[in-house]
């Protein structure tokens, strides 16, 4: 997602957003993207990553959540998956990051 390599967005890396400390974020597309490891597995984790996923939706952003793993293993298709879901995401009013 470097260098506006993926449909010419570009992404921010560890991103602040309210109280939250996104993993990527394209503001034009509002577009979150999640890594998560094996931590997240665990019922407390899952129930966090809920309650803050259902925040930044309210916040008017679209969460996607890759494990580590797939990432590791299968760049191509996580890559493909993201670019899927931004040609559906409409780009916002230029300039406004809520």
């Amino acid at each position: 997602m470097r260098d506006k390599q993926l449909e010419g967005l570009k992404f921010r890396r560890q991103q602040p957003i309210g109280a939250y400390i996104v993993d990527f974020v394209s503001f034009q597309k509002r577009l979150i993207v999640e890594l998560d490891g094996g931590h997240h597995s665990k019922r407390e984790s899952r129930v966090r990553d809920e309650d803050r996923t259902e925040w930044l939706r309210k916040k008017d952003y679209h969460v996607v959540r890759f494990w580590d793993n797939d990432v590791l293993t299968n760049i191509e298709g996580v890559l493909e998956r993201i670019r899927a879901v931004t040609l559906t995401l409409a780009s916002p009013v230029e300039g406004e990051e809520k």
